[in-house]
């Protein structure tokens, strides 16, 4: 309470009424699998060429996570975590550079394709460079690497497919320029990695123990040499991500479960096996505000063997989709059959962005697909429509569309895929939005002020169209006083809310009834 020590006016701010709950992402998607190179902590990338930037493209035929991020951002989708995985006996290659090392940023052989120059920088003083200057640039497969740094290859083509500099580094640790401010930078003393999990720079400066802070790197102009060693064959575990083997670091869902990747909430493995697909359910359950996307399996020519709550969980936590679909390759143009998630989630980006969370993701478009693997009528949906399997139909003049909006559960309430996800939204958002109720008087005037809270976040959704009713009165009720808490809760430091909810559901079977009029005399 402020003081009030010498005669005046005194002027104070006070907080009173409602606080805003903001709503939060529900768009922003995960993808895991392989890919050509990159670092194994998750990456954001906003659009495909983005994603080529930081792991490069299309490098193998059976590696879909290429093929799904291009189908994502086609589609509609506008960011992206890709969480490249390796096995457990894959390594990093490494260049020694006297008192320090450096190391491609990702394990695996791409980096024996990283030609790295470490120099005096540009800039001088006295006739002596101020410091020293590292550039890194990456060849894809196929390109025979050269130093693209030196000036006889200046004009030299194909140029690498990623290129980066840093000049004029220093090693004064009060420098904005020192090293380890500006490139991804760990002190094997110390075991941290100066710029966090968000850095996407090809390579790692390492330090090495007992180096005096004030060392410079040994100067080298050279690809990455030892090392390197590849391990694509993944299984569940590598998927969950905890450190096995030769991997050190963290990667896929266990990487996902980090605080600087909370806005995720919809994750997907492309063409993953059941067991891997059990582990993503799992994590979204778990975390209870991401949803995952899964595929069928390739070649399924009969639809009626389809019934994937036979093999998988029963949950509502996730949508099935089938079948595959046919694209243009990106990187060749090409005719190619590939899962059809990456795309599915592109709709489901598009739809939230133009309608809402609440409108299901169906009866939309489907951008960048030429034709499906198998063509899908009313007869064979009548078989798996009830088992949870979402379809993806061609119709004349219509194109080729979702036809589907169910998840993985028996459960009635929810089965709709626009349902889980809104309440998903809802609850999340509400979450965020009431981290202050944490430590306040529990009193009569916090439970009125966190009724008054929600109330006008339910409010902007009902008006929204998300929430079922012609009143605020049928679309949602909020309940917090003391026929929510008992004594005992208020003493042990609980405040109880209940919150109804009224969704709206999608209009899934749209049925006119047509009769004849005779206009005769009513007797």
């Amino acid at each position: 309470m402020a003081e009030y020590l010498h005669p005046g006016v005194y002027i104070e701010e006070i907080e009173r009424g409602p606080r805003p709950i903001e709503g939060v992402p529900t768009s922003v998607a995960a993808f895991l699998g392989l890919a050509e190179r990159g670092p194994l902590m998750p990456r954001l990338v906003t659009s495909y060429k983005d994603y080529v930037r930081k792991f490069g493209g299309v490098y193998d035929q059976f590696k879909y996570v290429p093929y799904a991020a291009s189908g994502f951002f086609e589609n509609g989708g506008k960011q992206l975590y890709v969480c490249r995985l390796v096995g457990q006996n894959a390594t990093p290659a490494t260049l020694d550079l006297g008192d320090f090392l450096l190391r491609a940023a990702g394990p695996g052989s791409w980096g024996l394709r990283l030609w790295v120059s470490v120099r005096a920088s540009t800039t001088q003083s006295g006739g002596a460079p101020i410091g020293f200057r590292i550039s890194a640039g990456y060849f894809p497969l196929g390109v025979e690497p050269y130093d693209p740094f030196g000036k006889s290859n200046s004009a030299r083509l194909p140029r690498p497919q990623a290129l980066e500099d840093f000049d004029d580094m220093v090693v004064d640790e009060k420098s904005p320029d020192y090293y380890g401010k500006r490139v991804p930078f760990i002190d094997l003393d110390k075991g941290e990695l100066n710029q966090g999990p968000l850095s996407s720079s090809l390579f790692v400066l390492v330090r090495k123990s007992g180096v005096a802070a004030g060392t410079l790197p040994a100067f080298n102009t050279s690809l990455l040499t030892d090392g390197g060693a590849d391990d694509e064959v993944l299984t569940a575990p590598d998927f969950t991500g905890l450190t096995a083997g030769q991997r050190n670091d963290i990667q896929g869902l266990t990487a996902l479960e980090l605080d600087a990747f909370r806005d995720v909430s919809i994750v997907y493995a492309p063409a993953a096996g059941d067991d891997v697909v059990q582990e993503v359910v799992a994590h979204c359950e778990n975390l209870r505000y991401r949803f995952a996307v899964v595929d069928c399996p390739k070649g399924i020519s009969d639809s009626s063997q389809l019934d994937p709550r036979t093999t998988l969980k029963d949950t509502e936590y996730a949508s099935y989709y089938y079948p595959w679909i046919a694209i243009s390759d990106p990187s060749t143009g090409a005719r190619k059959f590939i899962p059809p998630g990456g795309h599915v989630i592109g709709v489901y980006a598009r739809t939230d962005d133009l309608r809402g969370v609440f409108k299901a993701p169906a009866n939309e478009s489907v951008s960048g697909v030429l034709d499906l693997e198998y063509d899908i009528r009313d007869n064979d949906q009548d078989v798996i429509n009830p088992r949870g399997v979402n379809a993806i139909r061609q119709f004349p003049e219509r194109g080729i569309r979702v036809w589907g909006a169910r998840t993985l559960t028996s459960d009635a309430l929810w089965k709709y895929v626009s349902v889980r996800r809104l309440f998903i939204f809802l609850e999340r958002s509400i979450y965020e939005g009431t981290q202050w109720v944490v430590f306040e008087p529990n009193d009569d005037r916090l439970w009125a002020r966190v009724i008054d809270t929600i109330r006008l976040f339910l409010r902007t959704q009902w008006r929204l169209g998300a929430l079922f009713g012609r009143t605020e009165e049928e679309a949602f009720f909020i309940t917090c006083d003391r026929t929510t808490m008992t004594q005992d809760d208020i003493l042990q430091g609980r405040l109880i809310c209940e919150i109804g909810i009224a969704p709206v559901r999608p209009a899934e079977f749209v049925i006119f009834k047509i009769f004849q009029n005779t206009a005769e005399a009513q007797t």
